[in-house]
């Protein structure tokens, strides 16, 4: 088949019959999780005059599909801004298959002494067999003014969907205008589920986990809820191993309704976001289970990952991805060029690599980008944003951080009932180059940076800027270095306390707490750090910077942003092969497959017979670079109808000017094929100060065709 006729036709998509795949028990295995939770009121009631920072704490416990009763050993402890712990608590707790409280009356004083003003950390640990929980939350005691916080001109928002509020005017008023950043912040979730999976329980009876693919509420249900609401975007984050019907294994599932349920949340996504500029729905993957797991959400998968299979053997996914083998996991990500989150990760008992829970590698860094600070309860039905059942995973992500992963903070809501985004009024902050349209691409590009910041008040932003460079950045420095947590409220918020923290990626040890003030001036030792703000308003609610990570110098570093750098030439190739060298018949108009963007674009294969073509241009990387980014736009067509074996290749590689390959960035196969381009990205700053080739190479096999697309092509360095 040549390719003017290649694919000109696609196959329909297989559709779900209107019934629902047959009750299947849950599989306690896999949903086996010890869940504990902290309230503490920020501020008193001031109900009892004698004691007015007097208040009660609340201790949640559940154990769902618990077998037998279990103790759990818990301790409460308060803690000073010094952090010295002036009052405790502790008990026992006898838990069997039902929720349990423990209410906590502190009369507002330590041993009967009434405390210094100032905001107090309330810090839990509940054990029970070798799961181990914590949680802690700030709290307000005596009067505590507002703190000095730098002049900052907010970012503007989502103009198009800005809702007026009698208040509006004071985040721009609030401050003196500042110079600010070149972004615009866009709010949302990045974790729910619909009736794709356990989620899509209607408001009325939703009082758990729906049964798998068993509830009335979809993915544009999703999307028109959380629009309606006034997010920018929400991720339908469904679980993976749930599109067989069941919450275990469905032996009579059929892979093909499993595979095309997939593709149609894909294109539930497309559709509401063609029909609303000003809205993003995202539709991918909840990985994993919970029990010797963790679940982690796969943002931009354009397949379905899974390990279970029929009774007839067939894998009922596009791909196989080993149940809890999150290395093999990371490397197919980093090759397919996807990015993920931690979701709700524990410090202990998950994302096990070699048997270290959040245990490194190279290829996981660079696909987790995330990691989830805060969740609201997943089975909330609150829509009044108010909803107080919330964990923290602080000390989880702080550990994935020392680990050497480069996550930013992200807070969701994990909802399954239909209040999507409606819970509670926290959000992840994403920030996005201003003028550059919401797209699916330009979201992926702002998470893959890190330009995000996890908030529990939608009014409110936190920008951490280290000597110019913006919070995600990752840089060399000599001399000080400036850290600025930049913070603005369109709601009137203030500041009770600000905190920057530090830590070394890669030395698996405890971040720390550097300084207590918004505008903090160091000069780090020689070597790796990781720095970010996290700050706790007026009301309690707190806002975590995404890290910047610095490589501190003896000399020679830069301490300002140098401009950015387009390296490639006629990326899009709409100049044709001007400044690329390829193969006959690579670069081209030809309507039948469409580009990305514009006319052009290289088409390598697709031939039906063995043959191979090659696409290439040679860039210099400066030396002095302190990032170098290549990126494009793939898609693959293919007639090859195996799930299992790759007989076309398209490798991305960078070649020396005598066409030695330095590396092979990825390798992509008739097994990546889809219906719509997907951006592929990777860090080249390995090769400052070289000439090199970006290479391209497509090797086809015989008899069935496959096409390699590509457009868009860019090396930006800074």
């Amino acid at each position: 088949m040549n390719k003017s006729k290649m694919l000109s036709r696609l196959a329909m998509m297989l559709m779900l019959s209107s019934g629902v795949m047959g009750a299947v028990h849950a599989s306690k295995a896999d949903h086996h999780e010890f869940e504990a939770t902290l309230h503490a009121p920020f501020a008193a009631d001031g109900a009892d005059q004698d004691r007015p920072e007097a208040r009660t704490f609340k201790l949640a416990f559940d154990f769902p599909l618990l077998e037998r009763e279990q103790d759990v050993r818990w301790r409460l402890e308060l803690v000073s801004p010094d952090g010295v712990v002036v009052q405790q608590w502790q008990g026992v707790q006898r838990i069997a298959g039902k929720p349990v409280d423990v209410s906590i009356a502190w009369d507002g004083r330590a041993d009967g002494l009434i405390l210094t003003d100032g905001v107090y950390l309330a810090r839990m640990q509940a054990v029970t067999g070798e799961e181990t929980v914590e949680q802690s939350w700030d709290i307000s005691v005596g009067r505590n003014p507002a703190q000095a916080m730098p002049a900052f001109k907010a970012l503007p928002t989502n103009t198009a969907r800005a809702r007026p509020t009698r208040q509006a005017g004071l985040m721009a008023q609030s401050v003196a205008a500042a110079s600010s950043l070149p972004y615009t912040v866009y709010l949302g979730n990045l974790h729910s589920q619909t009736n794709h999976s356990d989620g899509g329980g209607p408001l009325g009876s939703c009082t758990g986990a729906q049964a798998p693919q068993s509830a009335a509420l979809g993915p544009a249900d999703a999307y028109q809820y959380a629009m309606n609401k006034g997010l920018d975007f929400l991720m339908a984050s469904e679980h993976n191993h749930m599109y067989d019907g069941s919450d275990g294994t469905n032996a009579s599932a059929d892979p093909a309704a499993a595979k095309a349920l997939f593709q149609s949340g894909l294109a539930a996504a497309a559709n509401f976001n063609s029909a609303h500029a000003n809205f993003l729905g995202m539709y991918g993957l909840e990985w994993g289970v919970i029990n010797n797991g963790g679940h982690m959400n796969i943002f931009n998968t354009t397949e379905l990952l899974g390990w279970e299979s029929n009774s007839s053997g067939q894998l009922i996914a596009d791909t196989l991805t080993p149940k809890n083998d999150y290395a093999s996991l990371y490397t197919l990500m980093r090759q397919r060029g996807y990015i993920g989150q931690f979701n709700h990760p524990e410090s202990s008992g998950q994302f096990l690599v070699n048997g270290t829970a959040l245990g490194y590698t190279a290829d996981g860094d660079q696909a987790m980008a995330l990691c989830e600070v805060l969740n609201t309860s997943a089975f909330s039905t609150n829509t009044s944003e108010s909803e107080t059942g919330r964990s923290t995973y602080e000390g989880a992500c702080n550990k994935a951080l020392e680990a050497g992963y480069h996550v930013a903070f992200s807070s969701d809501q994990d909802n399954h009932c239909a209040n999507w985004g409606a819970s509670y009024t926290n959000r992840t902050g994403v920030l996005l180059p201003t003028g550059t349209p919401l797209t699916t691409a330009s979201m992926i590009a702002a998470i893959k940076a890190r330009r995000v910041f996890a908030t529990m008040d939608k009014t409110s932003q936190l920008i951490l800027t280290a000597n110019g460079h913006v919070m995600g950045e990752r840089f060399t420095n000599s001399g000080t270095l400036n850290l600025v947590a930049n913070f603005a409220s369109s709601s009137g918020k203030t500041v009770s306390s600000v905190k920057m923290y530090e830590g070394v990626p890669g030395r698996n040890g405890t971040v720390t707490q550097l300084s207590a003030t918004a505008s903090t001036t160091i000069t780090p030792a020689v070597g790796e750090h990781f720095y970010y703000a996290k700050i706790t308003q007026n009301d309690g609610n707190i806002l975590w910077s995404a890290p910047v990570w610095v490589t501190q110098t003896s000399g020679g570093g830069t301490t300002t942003p140098p401009t950015a750098t387009q390296l490639i030439v006629n990326g899009g190739f709409e100049s044709g092969a001007a400044s690329w060298t390829a193969t006959s018949g690579v670069i081209s108009n030809d309507a039948s497959q469409a580009a990305h963007a514009g006319s052009y674009k290289a088409w390598l294969d697709g031939y039906g017979s063995a043959h191979t073509d090659t696409l290439y241009q040679t860039v210099t990387i400066p030396a002095d670079a302190t990032s170098a980014t290549l990126a494009f736009w793939l898609q693959v067509v293919s007639d090859e109808t195996t799930t299992t074996t790759a007989y076309d290749t398209l490798k991305v590689q960078v070649r020396s000017g005598a066409n030695a390959v330095l590396a092979t960035l990825a390798t992509y196969s008739n097994l990546n094929k889809g219906s719509t381009y997907v951006q592929k990205s990777f860090d080249l700053s390995a090769y400052k100060g070289q000439t090199v080739r970006i290479y391209f190479e497509g090797v086809e096999g015989s008899t069935v065709s496959t096409a390699f697309l590509i457009d868009d092509v860019t090396l930006n360095v800074q």
